[in-house]
């Protein structure tokens, strides 16, 4: 049963982008675009080479910002504020995720490759505010993006949290497989499911997905799991 599955857990941990909200809000456009723009001034190529090189960064290091760092001696500070200087117009309040999160006992933590100030305006324009009892971003892991293990250590020693207690919701699948060799229970959250061993679940829908994990003894719709 789902809830029997989770019986064990006492921190959840969600990460934030395109999982704590939909991927149709496509905020993550706009981050795309300043990026592109930040790596042509920055590195004086043209849209096209910016471009590649920001895709080239996320796939190889994890985030375009890694990228720049081991590549280019980058600062981060500017650059994450540069970037995450975007409209939060198309994200709107979700009671339902915010109950059903709120119905989770034990500790609830967000923590993302982006920074806790842009996690905030993001959190607030969800209506989730006063809901998660920390928020950890790049720079609590000094800077080590997800999927590296250095940079889950280091959020989670400073959260204290047991990952052998604990789940991770996330919309990269890549996130997922260091949760997983550390012995948390993992959620892949997106509208398709990407089956690997170090997914125990998929959902296409966050809300539902929680209130069953609370209440309903069946296995929820659209999940899959891998134990």
């Amino acid at each position: 049963m789902l809830r029997q599955r989770f019986s064990h857990v006492t921190t959840w941990v969600f990460d934030l982008d395109n999982t704590l909200y939909p991927p149709s809000a496509n905020l993550f456009s706009q981050i795309e675009k300043r990026m592109t723009d930040w790596v042509m001034a920055a590195l004086g190529v043209d849209h096209a080479e910016a471009d590649r090189l920001r895709n080239h960064y996320w796939r190889t290091y994890g985030t375009t910002l890694a990228g720049l760092m081991i590549e280019h001696g980058v600062d981060p500070g500017p650059y994450l504020v540069e970037v995450h200087d975007i409209s939060f117009a198309p994200l709107r309040p979700d009671p339902d995720l915010a109950a059903r999160i709120g119905d989770l006992p034990g500790r609830r933590i967000v923590y993302t490759n982006a920074t806790v100030p842009y996690a905030e305006r993001v959190i607030e324009a969800r209506g989730l505010s006063g809901l998660f009892d920390a928020i950890y971003g790049v720079e609590e892991a000094r800077f080590h993006p997800k999927p590296a293990r250095e940079a889950f250590e280091t959020v989670f020693a400073a959260d204290g949290l047991d990952p052998l207690a604990a789940a991770m919701f996330e919309d990269d699948p890549r996130n997922l497989a260091v949760p997983h060799a550390m012995g948390m229970r993992t959620v892949h959250v997106a509208p398709e499911a990407a089956p690997n061993d170090h997914i125990h679940y998929h959902t296409d829908n966050l809300p539902g997905f929680l209130s069953q994990v609370m209440n309903d003894p069946f296995p929820a719709i659209g999940t899959e799991s891998r134990d």
